[in-house]
This record gives C-alpha cells, structure tokens and sequence, in this order.
C-alpha cells in the first residue's frame, strides 16, 4: 500500500487515548512508506493524524469542500490541499486516491465515509481492504451490530470479513497488507444478501 485514506473525528474525543493512538498511527505510516490521505482538517483527530504524519517526516494529502476551508478549517501545512466542491466529491476523489481505507474513532461523517467504502467493496466497485483501528474498544458495539446483521440474514458472513479490526497499530496494517477482496457473486441474483 502506497496511500491509506484516514476516516475520523473532526473532535478529539474525551479520551488522551485517541490522540495518542492516532499520533503513533501517523508515524508508522511514515515507517512504512504510506502517506495519508484525510479529510483536510486541522481540527480533531483529523488535525493530530495529518500533524503526526508531517512531523514525522511523510506526506499528507487533504480534501477539503470549499465550503470548510471558508470555515478556516483547513489544515494550512499539508503537502496537497485538494478543494472539492461537494461531500460526494470529496468521497469519491478520497477512493480514488487511496489503496486502502481506515477508521478511527469519530461521529457521523466518519461513520458515513467507512459505510460507503464498505458497501463500494459489497458491490464490487473496489477491492481495497477497508479497516478499523479500534482504539480503546471504540467500534465493540458496531462489531456487535454487524453480527446481528449476519444472525438475522442482512449480510452475509464473506462480506463481514470484508472490514478489517484491530486494536493494535501495526496489526491492522499487517492485515491490510494482506487482504485479498472476496469475489463478488453476481449482486441481483434471487436470494442474495
């Protein structure tokens, strides 16, 4: 992997464990040679994992909707600032970036972001491994919603091991590194979930 897109809190949490993982998490990226694309922030988590993979010596690409950077929220020392017009844009050129795709701890957007990556990989518009380092437990009751997805017939069981889970940094890249997609079997087939 070349380039991870990050997805994650433009809020730092309430926890010191969620910055402090997240700055680790930038400088292993920059020991093995993958540079970080984000959402463009210099808020949050979004902010710390953009600073520590700069500090650290990497390359940070950020895209931004316009309407954010008028918020000055636009993180102003990033190797590339990509300015989009829209949150769809912005999604789409964040994929098209990346070779892989990984959540941290964070609210709705970053919920919405992991959700569409997964589902592009469900319907086979990519093949990237899409992750979650899960800081702290952060993402235990999400793992608990998707087996009850799995029990009640919503997903099936291949494409659960399609999101990637992990509490320890280098484990879940190692992971990553390692995913090969599932084959997607022809979606509208009577039947299938």
């Amino acid at each position: 992997m070349k380039r991870i897109t990050i997805f994650c809190g433009s809020s730092m949490g309430n926890k010191a464990i969620f910055k402090n993982t997240t700055e680790a998490l930038g400088q292993a990226l920059v020991k093995r040679n993958i540079e970080l694309v984000y959402g463009g922030a210099k808020v949050g988590i979004m902010g710390a994992i953009a600073d520590a993979v700069l500090a650290a010596g990497g390359k940070a690409i950020g895209v931004l909707p316009t309407f954010l950077q008028q918020k000055e929220l636009a993180h102003q020392g990033l190797t590339e600032l990509i300015l989009v017009e829209t949150m769809h844009e912005r999604k789409a050129i964040m994929n098209e970036l990346c070779d892989g795709a990984l959540a941290l701890p964070g609210g709705f957007g970053t919920m919405e972001e992991l959700f569409e990556m997964l589902t592009w990989g469900q319907l086979g518009l990519h093949k990237k491994p899409v992750g979650i380092l899960n800081m702290n437990g952060f993402y235990n009751p999400l793992n608990t919603l998707i087996l009850t997805m799995v029990d009640n017939g919503f997903l099936k069981p291949t494409n659960k091991e399609m999101l990637l889970v992990d509490e320890n940094i280098e484990a879940i890249l190692d992971k990553m590194e390692n995913y090969e997609a599932p084959e997607v079997a022809k979606w509208l087939a009577p039947g299938t979930v």
